[in-house]
């Protein structure tokens, strides 16, 4: 089967909740380009993420994540993966609304952590207590989560697989995004 994208869909939620890989393989079962802005912000910084909190600060990441998003919105229609504090700041929002559709990956708090509790990649992550890290930002950012134009719940039985496919059916619900030819 054939798929026709109208829209730029942007992968948002928290971190690891499964943005890059959903929205690779979505990306790849679509037929249509991968983007993800925190790749495209490390490869402009030549710096890793962390490298840019450290040396920069997050208010600078924020803007050039904000410029970052704008470009790849602009330049190509396909599926675009962002960080998870992306979707925190209204101006990113409303472009991503102009110009794109949301798609919130919607993952339990449990399965956040079971994701992500190892990696030395989460700078918001390096703290004396990174649960309870984690759980404030849940807490403040699933709220503003909410506010994406579509929703799909991740369980931590599915596969990447199983939640591409609960993507493209969503997806299927707006005939201004995606349609099948």
């Amino acid at each position: 089967m054939g798929w026709r994208l109208k829209k730029t869909v942007v992968m948002v939620g928290m971190m690891g909740a499964g943005k890059t890989a959903v929205g690779r393989a979505l990306a790849q079962r679509l037929g249509v380009p991968f983007l993800d802005s925190d790749a495209e912000i490390e490869t402009a910084a030549n710096r890793t993420i962390p490298e840019i909190f450290a040396r920069d600060g997050e208010a600078f990441f924020r803007l050039k994540e904000a410029q970052v998003i704008e470009r790849l919105l602009t330049a190509q229609r396909g599926i675009l993966s962002t960080g998870g504090g992306a979707f925190m700041a209204e101006s990113n929002r409303k472009v991503i609304a102009d110009k794109g559709v949301a798609v919130w990956l919607d993952a339990g708090l449990d399965l956040l952590w079971q994701r992500v509790r190892h990696k030395e990649s989460r700078p918001l992550l390096r703290t004396a207590d990174p649960r309870a890290t984690l759980a404030g930002l849940y807490r403040d950012r699933v709220p503003v989560y909410a506010l994406a134009d579509l929703r799909v719940d991740v369980q931590p039985g599915y596969s990447i697989e199983d939640t591409v496919g609960r993507v493209v059916d969503v997806l299927l619900t707006r005939p201004d995004v995606l349609e099948a030819k």
